[in-house]
Protein backbone atom coordinates (compact mmCIF):
# COMPACT_ATOMS: atom_id res chain seq x y z
CA UNK A 1 0.00 0.00 0.00
CA UNK A 2 2.14 2.89 -1.40
CA UNK A 3 0.64 6.37 -2.50
CA UNK A 4 2.90 9.44 -2.86
CA UNK A 5 0.73 12.21 -2.04
CA UNK A 6 2.51 14.91 -3.05
CA UNK A 7 1.75 13.44 -6.81
CA UNK A 8 -2.18 14.07 -6.26
CA UNK A 9 -3.45 17.45 -7.12
CA UNK A 10 -6.10 18.49 -4.37
CA UNK A 11 -6.13 22.16 -5.45
CA UNK A 12 -8.24 21.02 -8.89
CA UNK A 13 -11.00 19.70 -6.22
CA UNK A 14 -11.06 22.47 -3.78
CA UNK A 15 -8.88 20.19 -1.40
CA UNK A 16 -10.67 16.94 -2.51
CA UNK A 17 -9.73 14.08 -4.77
CA UNK A 18 -12.82 11.37 -6.13
CA UNK A 19 -11.63 7.71 -4.47
CA UNK A 20 -12.77 5.38 -6.83
CA UNK A 21 -13.39 2.00 -3.68
CA UNK A 22 -13.07 -1.59 -5.67
CA UNK A 23 -13.66 -4.88 -4.50
CA UNK A 24 -10.18 -6.38 -5.01
CA UNK A 25 -11.50 -9.96 -4.70
CA UNK A 26 -14.51 -9.36 -7.22
CA UNK A 27 -13.52 -6.60 -8.98
CA UNK A 28 -16.70 -4.74 -8.07
CA UNK A 29 -17.00 -1.20 -7.68
CA UNK A 30 -18.27 -0.57 -4.15
CA UNK A 31 -18.50 3.13 -3.74
CA UNK A 32 -17.55 6.82 -5.08
CA UNK A 33 -16.36 9.08 -2.35
CA UNK A 34 -13.87 11.95 -1.78
CA UNK A 35 -10.81 12.31 0.29
CA UNK A 36 -8.42 14.93 1.63
CA UNK A 37 -4.49 15.06 2.36
CA UNK A 38 -5.86 14.21 5.96
CA UNK A 39 -8.10 11.47 5.15
CA UNK A 40 -5.21 9.69 2.80
CA UNK A 41 -3.06 10.38 5.45
CA UNK A 42 -5.28 8.91 7.87
CA UNK A 43 -5.89 5.61 5.51
CA UNK A 44 -2.11 5.00 5.06
CA UNK A 45 -1.30 4.84 9.00
CA UNK A 46 -4.48 2.62 9.56
CA UNK A 47 -4.09 0.43 6.78
CA UNK A 48 -8.59 0.92 6.66
CA UNK A 49 -10.28 3.73 4.17
CA UNK A 50 -11.05 6.93 5.93
CA UNK A 51 -12.71 9.62 3.64
CA UNK A 52 -13.77 13.14 3.87
CA UNK A 53 -17.49 14.24 3.18
CA UNK A 54 -18.41 17.95 2.49
CA UNK A 55 -21.36 17.40 5.75
CA UNK A 56 -20.07 14.52 7.61
CA UNK A 57 -16.36 15.94 7.29
CA UNK A 58 -13.54 13.00 8.38
CA UNK A 59 -15.20 9.73 8.63
CA UNK A 60 -13.88 6.07 8.83
CA UNK A 61 -15.62 3.92 7.02
CA UNK A 62 -17.38 1.36 9.31
CA UNK A 63 -16.39 2.87 12.53
CA UNK A 64 -19.70 2.23 13.47
CA UNK A 65 -21.12 -0.10 11.39
CA UNK A 66 -17.95 -2.36 11.35
CA UNK A 67 -18.00 -2.49 7.66
CA UNK A 68 -14.77 -1.40 7.34
CA UNK A 69 -12.58 -1.63 4.32
CA UNK A 70 -9.01 -3.09 4.41
CA UNK A 71 -6.54 -1.44 1.85
CA UNK A 72 -4.92 -3.57 -0.90
CA UNK A 73 -4.01 -0.84 -3.11
CA UNK A 74 -4.06 2.85 -3.25
CA UNK A 75 -3.03 4.09 -7.27
CA UNK A 76 -3.75 8.13 -8.41
CA UNK A 77 -4.77 8.11 -12.14
CA UNK A 78 -2.59 9.97 -14.88
CA UNK A 79 -3.88 13.34 -13.67
CA UNK A 80 -3.91 13.20 -9.66
CA UNK A 81 -7.28 14.09 -9.36
CA UNK A 82 -8.66 10.75 -8.52
CA UNK A 83 -7.38 7.48 -6.79
CA UNK A 84 -8.33 3.84 -7.47
CA UNK A 85 -8.74 1.95 -4.06
CA UNK A 86 -8.62 -1.97 -3.77
CA UNK A 87 -9.60 -2.90 -0.83
CA UNK A 88 -11.25 -6.43 1.66
CA UNK A 89 -14.50 -5.26 2.63
CA UNK A 90 -15.72 -6.65 5.99
CA UNK A 91 -19.29 -6.12 5.08
CA UNK A 92 -22.12 -4.19 2.79
CA UNK A 93 -20.08 -0.87 1.46
CA UNK A 94 -23.78 1.06 1.50
CA UNK A 95 -25.26 2.51 3.88
CA UNK A 96 -28.69 1.04 2.50
CA UNK A 97 -27.14 -3.02 3.20
CA UNK A 98 -26.70 -3.41 -0.72
CA UNK A 99 -23.44 -4.94 -1.06
CA UNK A 100 -22.11 -2.04 -3.04
CA UNK A 101 -23.40 1.38 -3.91
CA UNK A 102 -24.41 0.82 -7.49
CA UNK A 103 -26.45 -2.66 -6.37
CA UNK A 104 -25.54 -5.96 -4.99
CA UNK A 105 -22.90 -6.55 -6.84
CA UNK A 106 -21.46 -9.74 -8.47
CA UNK A 107 -21.63 -12.54 -6.16
CA UNK A 108 -17.97 -14.45 -6.72
CA UNK A 109 -18.05 -17.95 -5.37
CA UNK A 110 -14.17 -18.42 -5.43
CA UNK A 111 -13.95 -15.60 -3.10
CA UNK A 112 -16.62 -16.62 -1.35
CA UNK A 113 -15.11 -20.17 -1.15
CA UNK A 114 -11.53 -18.55 -0.11
CA UNK A 115 -13.25 -16.65 2.51
CA UNK A 116 -15.22 -19.85 4.14
CA UNK A 117 -11.68 -22.17 3.71
CA UNK A 118 -10.08 -18.76 5.98
CA UNK A 119 -13.04 -19.42 8.24
CA UNK A 120 -12.48 -23.33 8.75
CA UNK A 121 -8.87 -23.17 9.28
CA UNK A 122 -9.14 -20.34 11.97
CA UNK A 123 -12.39 -21.18 13.61
CA UNK A 124 -12.47 -22.59 16.98
CA UNK A 125 -14.46 -26.32 16.65
CA UNK A 126 -17.64 -25.89 18.64
CA UNK A 127 -17.36 -28.44 21.67
CA UNK A 128 -18.77 -32.20 20.76
CA UNK A 129 -19.02 -31.29 17.19
CA UNK A 130 -17.62 -33.45 14.20
CA UNK A 131 -15.12 -31.69 12.01
CA UNK A 132 -16.39 -31.11 8.64
CA UNK A 133 -14.86 -32.46 5.38
CA UNK A 134 -12.95 -29.37 4.84
CA UNK A 135 -11.40 -29.23 8.17
CA UNK A 136 -10.32 -32.93 8.28
CA UNK A 137 -8.63 -32.24 4.80
CA UNK A 138 -6.58 -28.78 6.25
CA UNK A 139 -5.79 -31.03 9.44
CA UNK A 140 -4.69 -34.11 7.19
CA UNK A 141 -1.83 -33.28 4.69
CA UNK A 142 -2.24 -36.73 3.17
CA UNK A 143 -5.50 -36.49 2.82
CA UNK A 144 -5.97 -33.23 1.41
CA UNK A 145 -3.05 -34.37 -1.22
CA UNK A 146 -4.48 -37.93 -1.97
CA UNK A 147 -7.76 -35.96 -2.94
CA UNK A 148 -6.34 -33.58 -5.09
CA UNK A 149 -4.45 -35.89 -6.87
CA UNK A 150 -8.03 -38.21 -7.25
CA UNK A 151 -10.15 -35.10 -8.27
CA UNK A 152 -7.45 -34.22 -10.83
CA UNK A 153 -7.77 -38.11 -12.13
CA UNK A 154 -11.15 -37.91 -12.36
CA UNK A 155 -11.15 -34.11 -14.28
CA UNK A 156 -8.58 -35.68 -17.12
CA UNK A 157 -11.16 -38.75 -17.86
CA UNK A 158 -14.47 -36.78 -18.10
CA UNK A 159 -12.19 -34.52 -20.64
CA UNK A 160 -11.17 -37.92 -22.06
CA UNK A 161 -14.96 -38.81 -22.16
CA UNK A 162 -16.12 -35.27 -23.90
CA UNK A 163 -18.58 -35.33 -20.83
CA UNK A 164 -18.92 -31.63 -20.72
CA UNK A 165 -21.06 -31.89 -17.53
CA UNK A 166 -19.01 -33.87 -15.44
CA UNK A 167 -16.12 -32.13 -16.85
CA UNK A 168 -17.55 -29.18 -15.50
CA UNK A 169 -18.40 -30.32 -12.11
CA UNK A 170 -14.71 -32.27 -11.58
CA UNK A 171 -13.49 -28.79 -12.34
CA UNK A 172 -14.98 -27.47 -9.77
CA UNK A 173 -14.10 -29.97 -7.27
CA UNK A 174 -10.27 -29.50 -8.42
CA UNK A 175 -10.42 -25.97 -8.00
CA UNK A 176 -12.00 -26.53 -4.60
CA UNK A 177 -9.03 -28.92 -3.29
CA UNK A 178 -6.68 -26.73 -5.05
CA UNK A 179 -7.33 -24.16 -2.17
CA UNK A 180 -7.41 -26.50 -0.04
CA UNK A 181 -4.45 -27.77 -0.80
CA UNK A 182 -2.35 -24.44 -0.64
CA UNK A 183 -4.31 -23.18 2.40
CA UNK A 184 -1.81 -24.63 5.68
CA UNK A 185 1.04 -23.24 3.19
CA UNK A 186 -0.49 -19.72 3.98
CA UNK A 187 -1.75 -19.05 0.61
CA UNK A 188 -5.02 -17.77 -1.13
CA UNK A 189 -7.28 -17.29 -3.86
CA UNK A 190 -5.49 -13.66 -4.00
CA UNK A 191 -1.98 -15.25 -4.32
CA UNK A 192 -3.03 -17.55 -7.21
CA UNK A 193 -4.92 -14.43 -8.92
CA UNK A 194 -1.39 -12.96 -9.00
CA UNK A 195 0.49 -15.04 -10.07
CA UNK A 196 -2.40 -15.39 -13.01
CA UNK A 197 -2.23 -11.31 -13.48
CA UNK A 198 2.01 -11.57 -13.97
CA UNK A 199 1.99 -13.95 -16.53
CA UNK A 200 -0.52 -12.51 -18.63
CA UNK A 201 1.04 -8.74 -18.51
CA UNK A 202 2.58 -8.36 -21.75
CA UNK A 203 6.03 -8.67 -21.47
CA UNK A 204 8.45 -5.06 -21.85
CA UNK A 205 10.96 -5.71 -25.08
Amino acid sequence: MTLDLSTLNFDKGQGLVTVVTQDASTGDVLMVAHADREALERTLATGEMHYRSRTRGLWHKGATSGNTQQVVSLTADCDGDAVLARVRKAGPACHTGEETCFGEGRWDALAHLDATLAARATGPLPEGAKPSYTRRLLEDRNLRLKKLGEEAAELVTACADADKHRAAEEAADVLYHVLVAVRPLGLTLDDVKAVLAARARPKVP
